[in-house]
């Protein structure tokens, strides 16, 4: 039995995914509330002719911790080490499985995630001293496992960038996911890592409607952007994977095909599909997100999610969370598959080289050759 869905009342937050900073209550933190006469009041200076609209604004905390490289054991993932410049990200994705790990800091996995930032730009010197100790041993680095690398306040810290030349100069392999167009400001990097088959790239195209992307991911590369992006990867040889992701029922589903069709049609060779993921916190934000965008079909998207995660807004079980059940996943699958096969693309295979790994030296001094 699902709830019925009703619009809320408050008018949608321009710019931001989430729509509230409620802290979650499963650390037993204190909850908060913004103050309603100080909102009232806000509100109506806004509304006021002429007046300017009252923007969140986006704050970056510097961070310096001990170590940046993270390892993980889990069965249902590619790669078992990462490099997270960045904590939040002010793309904003309504959906992004990365929020509830701004809970940790007591800050709220909702607007606080995309608005309270935390940048770590000491995460190359770490890179190096840990690839330069004698027991290390070379496995490709993940980035933008978990928020995204080239979120907009790269282009201010520059701290991918950074990673990257620490990776050409050790010769080590390193994969990257982004939706940003960003990218590509460090294409003279990733080429010539993809020379010595050191780099593969992933971008995620969720939709091909810009104000649905808007609203979604607001902050977000539109997504013919990423799909130039993808084309500019192309040419200069850098392997590359399209991610068609998260596909949301009865809300991004319908872009499906064509988002194939496109990204094939510019030479991408490997595609591939994830359906939405609403752990803990991220299952209410959907909710209200859903609730201020389309409450006239907010019930059935909920239903369909519901219905393909065993009766639960989210599987988060080993094994089964990146792959759903039930008739709607199986339509799912047989769409993508079939829109593949008319596209003529597949899931290409990048094997990356370990085998150049050199230890870097350590100082910060890089090789001339």
């Amino acid at each position: 039995m699902f709830s019925h869905m009703e619009r809320r009342l408050a008018p949608a937050i321009a710019g931001r995914g989430a729509q509230g900073f409620e802290v979650p209550t499963r650390f037993g933190l204190a909850t908060r509330e913004v103050d309603g006469d100080w909102r009232d009041y806000m509100e109506q200076l806004a509304s006021l002719e002429g007046a300017p609209p009252v923007k969140l604004r986006t704050t970056v905390t510097e961070e310096h911790p001990k170590t940046i490289l993270s390892f993980n054991q889990s069965p249902d993932v590619p790669f078992d080490r990462s490099v997270n410049a960045y904590r939040g990200c002010e793309h904003g994705c309504v959906y992004c499985f990365a929020r509830p790990t701004h809970a940790y800091h007591d800050l709220s996995p909702g607007l606080d995630f995309e608005t309270r930032l935390f940048a770590k730009p000491n995460a190359a010197e770490l890179l190096r001293a840990t690839l330069a100790k004698p027991k290390y041993r070379c496995k490709p680095i993940s980035m933008g496992t978990n928020t995204d690398p080239y979120q907009p306040i790269e282009a201010r810290y520059r701290i991918t960038r950074s990673v990257l030349e620490v990776c050409l100069d050790a010769r080590h392999p390193v994969t990257i996911t982004t939706k940003s167009d960003r990218v590509l400001a460090d294409l003279d990097l990733l080429a010539q890592l993809a020379e010595r088959r050191l780099v593969a790239v992933a971008v995620s195209v969720t939709s091909l409607d810009p104000k649905l992307s808007g609203k979604l991911e607001p902050r977000a590369a539109a997504p013919a952007k990423r799909l130039l992006a993808l084309q500019k990867l192309v040419e200069s040889g850098v392997p590359v994977h399209c991610s068609v992701s998260p596909i949301i029922p009865a809300i991004t589903d319908e872009f499906m095909e064509e988002i194939v069709q496109r990204v094939a049609a510019i030479g991408v060779g490997s595609v591939g599909w994830i359906p939405l993921r609403l752990p803990h916190e991220v299952a209410p934000l959907f909710r209200e997100w859903l609730a201020v965008h389309f409450p006239e079909r907010g019930d059935k998207v909920m239903s369909i999610v519901r219905s393909i995660r065993g009766g639960r807004d989210n599987d988060p079980d080993f094994f089964t969370r990146m792959k759903p059940s039930g008739v709607w996943a199986d339509l799912f699958r047989a769409r993508f598959r079939l829109a593949c096969k008319r596209a003529g693309i597949g899931k290409e295979k990048f094997e990356l080289d370990c085998t150049q790994f050199r230890s870097p030296a350590v100082g910060g001094q890089m090789r001339l050759l």
